[in-house]
């Protein structure tokens, strides 16, 4: 694990003034999100703009990662072509299984053939949303040297509970213990679920201190403000 993320400040992928202040804030990667933060109507345009921000503005002293949609759609088909030709650190890829990292490697190194980029430059970064994600997380990550972290994304995963998640996080113990020993068996980073309050600072916090117990290496952020705790904690 060379690169730091200790805080990964996520973004909807439609918003110009977001991704110029982004990294005022000193995060260790902006993450701009072209799922769920987008509405259907706007992917088109969040896409060309995440592009444009990619190939224009200053990210040197930032990582910049990319939430792409599922693959199984055309919007992440997309996706891949488009943002993955301007040369993003990594690729984040919802609900991710074997077959799909197999897919999105594939796909990868012919466009890193076409464009003339270093073979494996582009990481990925799965997005660990489901149950039978959590359960074959070792093959998952295996599938490709390209896997350099995933990220528990526990709103995802409470959602196909059909529950809510807590501040107190007792429903993500097993999980959180599961892909701790996991990433940190692989030497690849774990990220942690966001912490919804961003008002709350002693309970992110908290959070925080008890994800990195559980080996994770870094967390999602909602908010600037959340930076400074995110990276002082990991």
């Amino acid at each position: 694990m060379i690169k730091r993320r200790r805080s990964l400040l996520i973004l909807s992928g439609n918003s110009p003034k977001s991704m110029q202040d982004a990294p005022v804030f000193d995060p260790d990667v902006v993450l701009f999100d072209l799922e769920e933060r987008v509405v259907p109507q706007e992917k088109d345009s969040a896409r060309h703009l995440v592009k444009e921000a990619l190939s224009f503005l200053d990210y040197s002293k930032t990582e910049v990662m990319v939430r792409i949609n599922p693959l199984d759609t055309e919007d992440g088909q997309k996706d891949m072509d488009s943002i993955s030709r301007v040369k993003p650190g990594a690729l984040v890829i919802p609900k991710a299984n074997h077959e799909v990292i197999k897919q999105v490697d594939s796909i990868l190194t012919t466009i890193e053939n076409e464009e003339g980029f270093p073979q494996g430059g582009i990481e990925l970064i799965p997005v660990l949303e489901t149950a039978l994600g959590i359960e074959t997380i070792n093959t998952l990550i295996e599938t490709s040297p390209r896997v350099t972290g995933v990220w528990l994304n526990a709103e995802g995963l409470m959602d196909e509970f059909g529950s809510k998640r807590t501040k107190e996080g007792d429903e993500l113990r097993y999980v959180r213990g599961r892909v701790g020993i996991a990433c940190r068996a692989a030497g690849i980073h774990a990220i942690d679920t966001c912490f919804a309050d961003s008002n709350d600072n002693e309970g992110l916090e908290k959070d925080a201190l008890t994800a990195k117990r559980m080996g994770f290496t870094g967390k999602l952020a909602l908010d600037g403000r959340q930076i400074d705790t995110l990276n002082a904690i990991f």
